[in-house]
């Protein structure tokens, strides 16, 4: 009679586990990091460009974007952009559209991010990654409104940054 090479029923949990534990190594030593960018955006803007589209975004007691001629963008989330772009020693190219226009441009790649006190609401969701809401208002029927910002679709890393730098900010509404 020959020996069975089956595992015993005590030995297939430890050696599911050990598979396990083998595959993760294995992974890990293939430099896979998480969260990644595969448009590389984090990497392309820390010390280069981070190319912002920017909308008109001005209520009765919020600046959130405000566009003058000849004049670069002000408001709460320029100001944010700012320093996020200063946190990586990136420069800054605005770009004006409209919503819709300045979608098609990020889903395109031709921008980084999409400014203009936008909700977490949005129906550009489907189409944009959103970043964490950074600060709340109210609308005028008394509706809690979550600010975010628009990112390209998959591009993790560069979000996690965004969503830490924002996170440590305090908005002043």
């Amino acid at each position: 009679m020959e020996p069975s090479t089956r595992l015993s029923r005590r030995a297939r949990p430890f050696a599911a586990r050990l598979a396990g534990l083998l595959l993760v190594a294995a992974l890990a030593g293939c430099g896979l990091a998480m969260p990644t960018d595969p448009d590389g955006t984090l990497q392309d803007i820390t010390g280069g460009t981070l190319r912002v589209g920017v909308t008109e975004s001005v209520t009765e007691n919020h600046d959130f974007v405000r566009l003058q001629p000849g004049a670069e963008p002000a408001g709460i989330e320029p100001e944010l952009v700012r320093g996020f772009a200063a946190t990586r020693e990136a420069s800054i190219e605005w770009v004006e559209g409209s919503e819709h226009q300045l979608v098609e441009d990020l889903k395109h790649g031709e921008l980084d991010l999409v400014i203009g006190g936008l909700a977490n609401d949005t129906p550009w969701s489907k189409h944009a990654g959103m970043t964490r809401p950074y600060a709340e208002t109210r609308d005028e029927r008394g509706k809690t409104v979550k600010h975010v910002m628009l990112v390209l679709m998959g591009e993790n890393a560069f979000l996690l940054a965004l969503d830490q730098y924002l996170l440590g900010q305090e908005v002043d509404l």
